[in-house]
């Protein structure tokens, strides 16, 4: 027999009872049983022992897990509502991670309102479904009242929002302009750079300029230069590094560095002094960038468009829009053309398009959800975008001639488990996907290509994304999978991202840290990401909730996004929000939920519910503080299908109704 192997790693807590560790070696999960998850707390690290099993005929690691030893308590405050119940106080957690009620004994508070406790004691080991005891230590109020999704989002993900005295020190001692240019700078104070953000944005961390050359373009991608104002050490660079990002909410950002900065001396304002880290790349007529050159440089921007102004002028002929950019426009048409050519390689390399809506909310004048809508993305969102990956590709090439440990940007293949179940779902979908015995991009693409026009297209990139790995930070490059790059790292946003100001430091070869430091910031930087990204959801989640709840009774059409066993996930139209249908829902039947071809069939009528189907639902309510919506179908029963799986399904359903 194999001898037991012990991983470690970070608990993935469940509401239901059982979890997952997350392996510090990036190893598959490992599951926990609600028995193993009896005293763990989601984020708590410890060592974990892997279970045995024979399979074949011969003994391997199966992936459930004993815990041996916890070694790191994570998690010390949680967000919840105050209620009472058989004389005893208790905080219910909003973290849909937690399972737990935590036990106030001494709990003061008024019921229902948002409270923030304390962990006093984890939850015992001996004692099955006890919860931890706590204190309440901060209360929020009512969950209703404006901003409230976004607060409770910042403490129930422990997302750091409270700038530390020595932080706002020293940026209360930097300058608001730039004083004095150094003499080392290239000066690109009369090329016309321009930013192109969103028109909510206020931290300019990028500017772009293109001008035609003999066989291509000369593109200047200028990047503010953070690295000049943050040094290493520095309480700006620790609070930067704790941080790891700026986190987006609706009218509101929690940013990596304070205002001072952010928005202040290193963001790239119009017509005022910035310096900058500047990138030129030499791009031919096929998309192929020949040479690249990074200047310390200082710069001043000619003017803050919007993605709207850039796509009516450059690329609908709005001719007033042209007109108010005036000399502007010949600079952005050279930047449409080099889009073109970077676009067109990005085709040939095989790198993955895909196009997924998400709910965008607008706020209030005080603060309450005005309305939900689809999030257009507009072509010149992919110019800046191209313009960005080329920089950043670009920035990995120095680096890794330069053999000077950084973060590489890696996003691994996709592994065997998510290529048969996304395999399943297009042969179903009468879509051909052949991934071979090593996944390719291109193979990817195609399948989102093939899909292009389908009333199910997005619900098929959907299941590609799903399909695909993590991408993460990391010292040991392993490519970019969704780009079909061999090498990739990030450069372009160092006021948001503390790798991209990882990345500037390296590019200068300064205060370079050790392989080992590298490691550590990438685990720490890619951790800060997942957390971001998990609280500006649970906020847009809480909102959208918020608003469906007033549209109780309408109705919308929309598509199977997701079957578990007790119902099927529906995405609404226009909205990109995910509801749930019960199973009960359906109508009078017995539905079996078939896991490998993830769908609910009726034992007696044969109706089949699966990824992909049309349904036309009701709103029945929502559930702001579960961050659910509750649906019906408007028919029960009624489903559209395309493809091969409607052919096949339409008789086949016909012919069991017809036998039973």
């Amino acid at each position: 027999m194999y001898p037991p192997e012990v991983v470690r790693g970070r608990v993935i807590a469940h509401r239901d009872g059982y979890g997952f560790l997350a392996r510090d070696d990036g190893g598959e999960d490992v599951f926990l049983s609600a028995r193993e998850m009896r005293g763990l707390m989601h984020g708590d690290r410890i060592a974990c022992e892997l279970r045995l099993s024979r399979r074949g005929g011969r003994f391997e690691a199966r992936r459930s897990g004993t815990v041996v030893e916890v070694l790191e308590r994570n998690l010390r405050i949680v967000v919840g509502r105050f209620f009472r119940s058989d004389g005893m106080a208790f905080v219910s957690p909003e973290h849909r991670n937690l399972p737990h009620d935590v036990v106030i004994p001494d709990g003061q508070g008024v019921e229902g309102e948002i409270v923030v406790a304390e962990i006093v004691e984890p939850p015992p080991r001996d004692r099955r479904g006890a919860g931890p005891l706590g204190r309440i230590v901060e209360r929020l109020g009512d969950p209703e009242r404006p901003g409230m999704a976004a607060e409770i989002a910042l403490r129930a993900h422990g997302i750091p929002h409270a700038w530390p005295d020595d932080v706002l020190a020293e940026s209360a001692g930097l300058p608001f302009d730039v004083p004095d240019v150094p003499g080392d700078r290239v000066d690109l104070r009369d090329l016309p750079l321009v930013t192109i953000d969103g028109p909510d944005a206020k931290d300019f961390d990028d500017a772009v300029h293109c001008a035609p050359r003999t066989g291509g373009w000369k593109l200047t991608v200028a990047i503010a230069d953070v690295s000049h104002y943050v040094p290493p050490g520095s309480a700006l660079d620790r609070e930067a590094a704790v941080r790891g990002t700026s986190v987006y909410f609706p009218g509101r950002v929690v940013p990596m560095l304070p205002e001072r900065l952010s928005n202040g001396i290193c963001s790239l304002r119009p017509e005022v002094e910035r310096l900058c880290l500047a990138c030129e790349l030499h791009v031919d007529r096929r998309g192929r960038v020949t040479r690249a050159y990074f200047r310390d440089a200082v710069m001043r921007s000619r003017a803050r468009l919007t993605y709207e102004e850039v796509e009516g002028a450059v690329f609908n002929g709005d001719a007033p829009a042209r007109r108010r950019l005036g000399p502007l426009v010949p600079h952005l048409e050279a930047l449409r053309d080099v889009y073109g050519a970077l676009r067109r390689a990005r085709r040939r390399r095989g790198a993955v398009d895909l196009e997924l809506g998400e709910p965008r909310v607008f706020l209030s004048p005080g603060g309450g959800v005005a309305h939900v809508e689809t999030a257009d993305r507009l072509v010149s969102h992919q110019l800046i975008e191209e313009c960005m990956v080329a920089a950043n590709v670009a920035a990995a090439r120095r680096l890794a001639r330069s053999r000077t440990p950084f973060l590489y940007r890696v996003h691994p293949p996709p592994d065997a488990d998510g290529l048969r179940e996304l395999g399943t779902f297009l042969g179903r979908a009468g879509i051909d996907f052949d991934p071979g015995e090593e996944p390719r991009p291109d193979t990817f693409a195609q399948a989102a290509e093939r899909a292009a026009g389908r009333p199910d297209a997005e619900i098929v990139h959907l299941m590609l994304l799903r399909a695909m790995a993590k991408a993460v930070y990391q010292p040991g490059n392993v490519g970019h999978f969704g780009l079909a790059l061999e090498r990739y790292t990030h450069f372009t946003s160092p006021i948001r991202r503390y790798p991209d100001l990882l990345v500037h430091r390296a590019l200068r070869g300064s205060d370079v840290p050790t392989r080992e430091e590298v490691e550590v910031l990438g685990r720490s930087a890619s951790a800060a990401e997942r957390r971001a990204e998990d609280a500006s959801r649970d906020a847009v989640s809480r909102l959208v909730c918020q608003h469906l709840r007033t549209r109780t009774g309408e109705t919308f059409k929309g598509r199977i996004t997701g079957v578990v066993s007790f119902g099927a996930f529906v995405r609404l139209e226009g909205l990109d929000v995910d509801g749930l249908v019960h199973v009960r829902a359906l109508g009078g039947d017995w539905y079996r939920f078939d896991r490998a071809g993830r769908f609910l069939e009726g034992e007696s009528t044969g109706r089949r519910y699966a990824m992909g189907d049309a349904m036309e639902v009701r709103v029945t309510g929502a559930d702001p503080g579960e961050r659910r919506v509750h649906l019906e179908p408007v028919e029960p029963g009624r489903v559209a299908r395309s493809g091969r799986a409607a052919r096949r399904d339409s008789s086949g359903g016909r012919r069991r109704g017809r036998r039973r």
